[in-house]
């Protein structure tokens, strides 16, 4: 791991003494989706907080409607679409990070999800790719971007990972989205030992259990009942755990946090 360098150590303002961002500076949040997702419930908290929040996803009529409920509820948002799989996908929302005032501060990666196949050899190799293109490269494209900025501005910032529990544990049907959590949960490991020392806080939360959001409801409609009371973890509050991960002073740094819904085994 790198060593601090003099500027980090002088630098006493956030994210180092901890707190809130400041109010107005910049947020990214990547893998938005449906209003009641994980990515829409973080730029929700996020815009709440008082930054400017730029959204990305591939979906403009989607974006378009949690842009709508942030402004409503009196934040600012921009709207950046795109497919995080590749550089160009990006260029969108890089442009309008790059057209404002303030400086970015603040990115929660979010994009992809659990693929499954029944067995390996149901995997070819346009789905095997494609997992990994969402899941891991796209977070290494837009971290490497957002950590470009961090430290070309000197003020440090945050970045966040949205992992799972299959970066840590792999199972068979979930072998293309293991391997890309996997890697995923490598560069957040990396990118922590490399922007640490710059005073860039680098996070991955690991998620064990099934979320509370759209994807899942919608294509299991009666998982909320079978598991039962407080079975499933809220998007609302992954979003504050993201947030209070943000917050914390760089004297205790969480680089990896996993959380699970309190009756779910592991």
């Amino acid at each position: 791991m790198a060593k601090p360098t003099d500027e980090a150590y002088e630098y006493q303002g956030w994210p180092a003494l901890g707190g809130p961002p400041p109010k107005g500076s910049v947020a990214w949040v990547v893998g938005v989706g449906a209003l009641e997702g994980t990515g829409a419930a973080t730029a929700m908290k996020f815009a709440a907080e008082g930054l400017h929040v730029v959204i990305t996803g591939r979906t403009e009529e989607k974006l378009q409607k949690v842009a709508e409920a942030i402004r409503a509820a009196g934040g600012q948002v921009s709207v950046g679409v795109g497919d995080v799989g590749t550089e160009a996908g990006l260029k969108s929302s890089l442009d309008i990070i790059d057209s404002l005032s303030e400086p970015l501060v603040l990115v929660a990666y979010n994009a992809g999800g659990s693929q499954w196949r029944q067995s390996h050899l149901d995997m070819d190799a346009e789905f095997f790719e494609q997992v990994w293109r969402t899941n891991c490269f796209g977070s290494f494209l837009t971290m490497r971007e957002a950590a470009q900025r961090m430290v070309d501005g000197e003020r440090g910032g945050v970045l966040l990972f949205t992992g799972s529990i299959s970066g840590v544990i792999a199972r068979p049907k979930l072998a293309a989205y293991a391997s890309a959590k996997f890697g995923q949960r490598a560069l957040a490991q990396s990118m922590a030992r490399e922007f640490g020392p710059r005073n860039i806080h680098v996070a991955n939360l690991i998620v064990h259990g099934a979320i509370d959001g759209h994807r899942l409801n919608s294509a299991f409609p009666h998982a909320k009942e079978a598991r039962g009371k407080d079975g499933m973890v809220p998007v609302e509050l992954i979003a504050e755990t993201f947030w209070n991960i943000a917050c914390q002073p760089r004297t205790i740094w969480t680089q990896e946090m996993d959380i699970r819904p309190w009756c779910d085994e592991f």
